[in-house]
């Protein structure tokens, strides 16, 4: 069955898919649950192992690109060897195996409210504005490219982080004006390196990222990674050797759920449709391969 719902103790936060409570001391116990959304919306059932494959597959990332950028990760909560003495913590130690081993301990940090998006292809949103307007986002882009077309280079189009609703784009200019210049080049800068490190590395494995998005904070005054990593929620990955400008791509990702709902009676608000077991399954092992692709290994 699924893990849709949490109910532990010190309850700080509950997004779309992850149930955030507080430890005491800096800490963190971060709950990627098996809820799914798309276009914003929490569907009304899960993916079973979607939090067990998320919690993995973001601390294989943050092992990869921690000398770009520190993060939270302190271990996934079934971890006793990476979290040492934390190990014995009454709240860790205590935790259902269910909850746990999808499950990460982090760092607690003050979040900047900016959803930093780095995209390599046309796809997605940035494919609707693009065919509006010609641009994506307000960055102006060549005439003539179709889904799938690589971008002469990477584009940062950070949006708003809305609790309720849809994220909306923001320009650069408008994350200066909301945490400083300064941040915001940083953010920038700091996208484009993991993305860049993140893409040569899944190229290898034949899978191509076309996007994804981060989350920074701030801890001890220095800004850090945070929240998953390059996951199938937060990810585009596309299959190398299917790749074909024109068209939606072969995935391993979140797009096959959007895809159907995209062929459904539904206004893109509350209350979605409910997944179809075909559709539950199938997003499943895409999730799994999309593992077993990028580290190598295969979960059990």
């Amino acid at each position: 069955m699924p893990l849709l719902e949490t109910d532990l103790p010190d309850l700080l936060h509950r997004g779309k898919v992850r149930d955030t409570y507080n430890l005491g001391d800096g800490l963190l116990l971060m709950v990627a649950t098996d809820r799914i959304s798309a276009f914003d919306v929490v569907l009304p059932n899960g993916i079973p192992d979607k939090g067990f494959i998320l919690s993995r597959m973001s601390r294989f990332w943050f092992d990869q690109i921690g000398h770009i950028v520190p993060h939270h990760l302190i271990g996934l909560a079934d971890d006793p060897d990476a979290l040492g003495a934390l190990a014995s913590h009454e709240k860790i130690s205590s935790l259902p195996s269910e909850i746990a081993r999808q499950s990460m301990i982090v760092k607690r940090a003050e979040r900047i409210d900016v959803e930093c998006v780095v995209r390599a292809y046309l796809t997605g949103s940035a494919l609707v504005d693009y065919n509006e307007t010609g641009t994506v986002f307000g960055i102006p882009m060549p005439a003539g490219l179709v889904d799938g077309s690589k971008f002469p280079e990477l584009l940062f189009t950070p949006t708003t982080k809305a609790e309720i609703g849809h994220d909306e784009p923001m320009a650069m200019e408008e994350v200066a004006a909301l945490i400083g210049a300064d941040l915001a080049q940083q953010l920038r800068d700091l996208s484009f390196a993991v993305f860049t490190q993140a893409h040569s590395l899944a190229a290898k494995n034949g899978i191509i990222i076309a996007d994804t998005k981060f989350e920074f904070g701030i801890r001890d005054g220095e800004v850090i990674l945070i929240d998953e990593v390059l996951t199938p929620d937060s990810s585009r990955f596309w299959e190398g050797s299917g790749y074909a400008p024109g068209k939606s791509q072969p995935n391993y990702d979140k797009q096959f759920v959007r895809d159907w709902l995209l062929t459904q009676d539904w206004d893109r608000t509350p209350p979605a449709p409910e997944l179809p077991d075909e559709i539950v399954n199938k997003t499943r092992e895409r999730y799994f391969e999309a593992y077993r692709r990028i580290t190598g290994q295969a979960l059990a």
